[in-house]
């Protein structure tokens, strides 16, 4: 597949939206700001941010949902590429999920906490039909004091009432994603390569399973991959971004490895699909700040909303 550059200069951008108006917003993780990139490549900045936004996605009321991880990592530039380096409690503002006025670019923080457990590292969400949305907490991994969380799966309201845990634990939970009937959940964790599987009784409700169920794991990368976000595609494909081997890993529906679409850039970050569901896609690399494009073979898959 050809890519095409669309923009450059980009701080660790993640978390792509392809609009109607041709236009692509997305966040600069290191800016800390959200951006709209113009077709011709000019960009714009829509809000300022505190922390480190990571994925977005447009909700059901035509405002911008934003997982903030807190500013959780530091900025390293490792031989010319952008990386996210270690924690530092002195940069970390905490977790939360934010909702963005895409008109003004007032921010709202909307979520903090989960049953008085604070949100640590929000990374990646995903809008239902039912106008609730699936997210991930990555967690944070604190080499100075040797340890690593242990988060989970998280499934909320636009409105802010309502926010529940429905899978724990996870590790590193990066990339999330709906079947295109939106039956089934996807997910990613960076650090094992692994991309999970569950099927969803009732919006916001996956089904119980037991441990040792190698049937929740849809596939698991060989050698040393991490995961970040992912997109489900028009046949239903997971499409995970994949970091040192730096693509994008097409895995099928039932667990069959399709193709690994090389991108040249180490940390490649996410993708997304026009807005309409055309087969035109958008991929972030963040590790040399570029959004680019390409025309996707297997068909892009229009998100339950869009603006």
């Amino acid at each position: 597949m050809e890519l095409i550059e669309v923009t450059n200069g980009l701080r660790f951008p993640e978390g792509p939206i392809a609009m109607r108006d041709g236009s692509v917003i997305l966040v600069e993780m290191f800016g800390p700001r959200i951006t709209r990139v113009r077709p011709d490549g000019s960009k714009e900045t829509i809000a300022e941010m505190t922390g480190g936004p990571n994925g977005a996605a447009i909700g059901p009321d035509g405002f911008l949902y934003v997982c903030n991880n807190g500013g959780c990592f530091t900025e390293l530039d490792f031989g010319g590429l952008s990386f996210p380096g270690p924690f530092d409690q002195a940069n970390y503002s905490g977790g939360r999920i934010q909702r963005v006025d895409i008109s003004t670019g007032e921010v709202t923080d909307l979520y903090t906490e989960c049953d008085g457990r604070a949100l640590r590292a929000p990374n990646d969400l995903v809008f239902d039909t039912s106008g609730g949305f699936y997210f991930t907490d990555h967690g944070i991994r604190d080499l100075t004091a040797r340890t690593a969380d242990l988060t989970a799966i998280y499934y909320a309201s636009v409105d802010g009432s309502s926010i529940r845990e429905i899978d724990f634990p996870v590790e590193g939970p990066n990339g999330i994603g709906l079947s295109p009937d939106g039956t089934t959940a996807y997910w990613a964790e960076t650090h094992t390569g692994r991309v999970f599987r569950r099927n969803i009784t009732a919006p916001g409700v996956l089904a119980p399973t037991m441990p040792g169920d190698t049937q929740a794991v849809l596939y698991g990368l060989p050698g040393l991959q991490l995961l970040d976000s992912l997109a489900v595609d028009g046949a239903g494909n997971v499409c995970v971004a994949t970091l040192v081997n730096g693509g994008i890993t097409v895995i099928s529906p039932s667990g069959e490895l399709l193709e690994h679409v090389a991108t040249g850039d180490l940390l490649t970050t996410n993708i997304c699909f026009a807005a309409d569901g055309s087969d035109t896609a958008y991929i972030t690399l963040s590790g040399t700040g570029r959004l680019v494009k390409t025309q996707w073979k297997y068909g892009g898959l229009k998100l339950a909303y869009s603006a």
